[in-house]
């Protein structure tokens, strides 16, 4: 009988001294922004991150996304919270594992667009509170709206990540507009504007 079809378990090296690899997986945490945003309106509170920050901190993963999306604006509408205040009391927990956020491009955390001394104080205030990651975004796809945010994270040294909003024209992928080209092409964008890695964004989760 063919195993084709069967799924095989890889054989585990767990021991300390296994050899490390040459490009190992490396793992971002979105509990403590995307989770509760998108599974109870953004309204987890700082005191209710602290008790596992330090575990999580532990995990080893590459980093943690803490911050921005609609955490800034809830924070101050629901929750009587400093969203700066949040940043740095994470990084006292986060010793080891470097702090993300979602950055809206030239929206920052808002809803619309924002004045270029706006924006590259906005992201030089999040890197002097403790960001280091910075995964911008633009829901249109349109990196010129990321041109003065990068401009601050490149000039600290910090980690950008650009990202492709992803969607669909047609049940597959194909259509006229967002094709393989297309997000080929987006990605060679981003290269170009000197991102550090590339992050395809699922949103609406079309995958």
């Amino acid at each position: 009988m063919s195993d084709h079809h069967q799924v095989k378990m890889t054989t585990m090296n767990y021991d300390k001294d296994r050899p490390k690899a040459e490009n190992p997986l490396k793992v971002m945490d979105l509990s403590l922004r995307d989770g509760h945003q998108s599974l109870f309106a953004t309204r987890g509170r700082t005191e209710d991150m602290i008790p596992v920050a330090g575990l999580m901190d532990e995990v080893g993963f590459w980093a943690v996304e803490v911050w921005g999306g609609a955490t800034f604006d809830t924070m101050h509408r629901f929750l009587n919270e400093d969203p700066w205040e949040r940043i740095r009391t994470l990084k006292r927990y986060f010793k080891k594992t470097p702090l993300s956020m979602l950055l809206r491009g030239q929206n920052l955390v808002g809803y619309r667009n924002y004045a270029d001394d706006v924006a590259k104080a906005f992201v030089e205030r999040a890197i002097e509170n403790g960001m280091d990651v910075f995964r911008t975004f633009d829901a249109l796809n349109d990196f010129r709206n990321f041109e003065t945010v990068v401009s601050v994270i490149k000039k600290y040294d910090k980690h950008f990540q650009g990202t492709i909003c992803y969607s669909l024209t047609e049940p597959r992928l194909g259509g006229e507009v967002y094709n393989v080209e297309y997000y080929v092409n987006k990605a060679r964008e981003l290269e170009d504007m000197g991102a550090d890695t590339i992050c395809i964004k699922d949103m609406a989760g079309l995958a």
